[in-house]
């Protein structure tokens, strides 16, 4: 899995960020011992429906694994990503995996 370049960890403002056609996505994290915390992600409405959140999720992923980071979601659309796709369950905090059935 690479990482998508048009993606970027803006570490200071705790979110990665995609802009398209103006628009700009979020995912919004917490840092945490060992990981980072998911808590929200946020898809303007004119860019619904075009997998963005998905996209991201797939990149933060990645990035995460890069940096041998566990993720701990507390986003309901990471929780849901995260419950279709269970050969992520690896990088899930154990307690967060037990929680999500993964």
């Amino acid at each position: 899995m690479s990482l998508d370049p048009e993606i970027r960890d803006n570490e200071e403002a705790k979110r990665y960020e995609l802009t398209v056609d103006g628009e700009t996505a979020v995912v919004i994290y917490n840092p945490v011992a060992g990981g980072r915390l998911i808590t929200e992600t946020i898809v303007p409405v004119p860019l619904e429906g075009r997998g963005i959140a998905s996209r991201m999720a797939k990149h933060v992923l990645a990035d995460l694994k890069a940096k041998d980071l566990l993720i701990l979601p507390t986003c309901p659309f990471f929780s849901s990503y995260l419950k279709k796709h269970p050969e992520y369950a690896d990088q899930v905090h154990p307690t967060y995996r037990a929680m999500l059935g993964l």
